[in-house]
């Protein structure tokens, strides 16, 4: 599956995107940000504080429960503001 990251998650991994494939006991997005927690320093900073990271499947926005099955694409970013 492909995943992108916005803002301060992208520069803290130091990529805007990668095509990732986690094992398959990572099942949702919750598992999925503990399991790119795992794969070095720069995504443990990026997902320090996975409770404020917003989570896009496909362009829909989803909770941290949301299965991760069939997915094209993931997106983290951070909570956005108007303006």
């Amino acid at each position: 599956m492909k995943v992108k990251y916005f803002a301060w998650v992208r520069e803290r991994i130091g990529k805007a995107e990668e095509t990732i494939e986690p094992p398959a006991t990572v099942r949702t997005v919750e598992e999925l940000i503990a399991w790119l927690s795992g794969q070095g320093e720069a995504y443990a900073y990026a997902f320090e504080k996975p409770k404020v990271i917003r989570t896009a499947i496909d362009h829909a926005h989803v909770k941290s429960d949301a299965a991760i099955a069939g997915a094209r694409e993931i997106a983290f970013f951070p909570p956005m503001t108007g303006g």
